[in-house]
């Protein structure tokens, strides 16, 4: 009887699936290239080679695939000029301007705290040496 109840019972949604795009959001802004890009492109445009240069550490291969996811999310704009060799630039779209605030709250809340959560991760390591 006890088990029947229990399986009738309704269930609270779990975090991620509270919402139908919460997942996709996180994973999303939750990239270190993409957080990268939004940051570089809310300065301006840049072009492919600038961009490269700003954020720097990535490959080639990883810029150009999340610029082409970025654009296909409609964060992200690319303008491709006809000269020779072409001339390729990025910006944010009007939807990605909106990611700009959130990022930057983040960034800014990374540099008030983020040594708190260091001195967490030394403590909590130096308890853990003591065990050992």
């Amino acid at each position: 009887m006890y088990v029947a109840s229990i399986l009738n019972m309704p269930q609270s949604p779990k975090i991620l699936d509270s919402h139908p795009y919460l997942r996709q959001t996180l994973e999303l802004v939750s990239d270190k290239w993409v957080t990268a890009i939004i940051y570089v492109l809310s300065q301006g445009t840049k072009r492919y080679g600038e961009l490269n240069r700003e954020i720097g550490d990535v490959s080639q291969r990883m810029l150009t695939r999340t610029l082409r996811n970025l654009e296909r999310d409609g964060l992200v704009k690319r303008k491709v000029y006809s000269t020779n060799p072409p001339t390729v630039e990025y910006s944010l779209t009007s939807l990605g301007e909106t990611l700009v605030e959130p990022l930057r709250l983040l960034c800014q809340w990374s540099k008030e705290h983020f040594h708190e959560v260091e001195t967490a991760r030394e403590s909590k390591d130096n308890i853990m040496d003591d065990f050992l």
